[in-house]
């Protein structure tokens, strides 16, 4: 059963749509929500919370209805905010406790639990100190660990690794995918920057301007746009037009032929057109598209 659903979800605002008709299933495990800004993935994760109401369509948390059931959805999820609204002038263990109190954990089990999230997350030696003197990355930390102590089902983050430098970004990522390794907690992650949820994400869900893009696993994300290189020593038109005619879809690029990558016997076309033209093979070469060409190529496709 999903984690989450949403059916023709849609939300409205004066000057703009922010969803549009948007319908998605999110399975247990790491998911990325992946979207310029503006594409509407924060409105979708405020809908999920119980803290905006959708214009139509529906929503569901666990089954639970975000319009009806709200307070028990949020029992049992994690919340990362994207903007930073940490208080200055109190420690990350005061301010981590204090999340765990309000998520209903007695006071034992909140110290005890904010102490192992902060071990977990890279602060326990800097528990102590006032926020306002952490780096970005440390107030990063902050907000995982209160998403995380009291052991949610699911944790929604919401741009984790904004402003953050690269090793900062490679950490951040890091324990995301801890998370659902070891905690077996999902998580729905979202970004704008479309190679790191390549990097962490079983499943991925693309929307822009509110409108679905596409929706599958990672691997199958980039599974289906895989392509052959291949480079002659001379011939290559020629050789393009043996595989063009032996049924397959060939560009040329440059010295280069690009052939899309349907089945293994793409390799023995190869070979014979090489071998009927005489010419020597330069380079044989799989490759594969990231997840941001994939994307760039459904918007304009959704523009077309």
């Amino acid at each position: 059963m999903p984690v989450i659903q949403t059916e023709e979800l849609t939300k409205r605002f004066p000057a703009t749509t922010a969803l549009d008709r948007l319908s998605i299933e999110v399975e247990p495990g790491v998911v990325g929500l992946v979207g310029a800004n503006g594409a509407g993935k924060s409105t979708l994760i405020k809908i999920l919370l119980g803290l905006s109401p959708a214009t139509s369509g529906r929503a569901s948390v666990f089954g639970l209805d975000v319009t009806k059931e709200g307070p028990r959805i949020r029992e049992r999820v994690g919340y990362m905010p994207e903007h930073d609204c940490l208080p200055a002038d109190v420690s990350a263990t005061e301010f981590v406790v204090h999340m765990a109190r309000m998520s209903g954990l007695p006071a034992n089990a909140a110290r005890e639990r904010t102490a192992d999230t902060l071990r977990h997350v890279g602060l326990y030696e800097e528990r102590y100190r006032p926020i306002g003197g952490y780096s970005t990355g440390m107030k990063q930390r902050v907000k995982l660990a209160q998403a995380l102590v009291h052991d949610p089902e699911i944790v929604m983050l919401d741009e984790p690794t904004n402003g953050l430098d690269p090793v900062g970004r490679d950490e951040m990522l890091l324990l995301i995918r801890r998370i659902w390794a070891e905690f077996g907690i999902t998580v729905l992650v979202t970004s704008h920057l479309l190679g790191e949820l390549e990097r962490i994400s079983d499943h991925v869900v693309v929307i822009d301007a509110g409108t679905l893009l596409r929706s599958s696993s990672t691997s199958e994300f980039t599974r289906t746009s895989q392509f052959l290189v291949v480079e002659v020593s001379a011939e290559a038109d020629a050789v393009a037009a043996t595989l063009t005619s032996a049924g397959l879809t060939v560009k040329r690029d440059g010295a280069q032929l690009v052939l899309s990558l349907d089945d293994d016997e793409i390799y023995d076309a190869v070979r014979d057109a090489v071998a009927a033209h005489g010419v020597g093979l330069i380079r044989l070469e799989q490759r594969r598209h990231h997840i941001a060409e994939i994307f760039g190529e459904d918007q304009a496709g959704a523009a077309r």
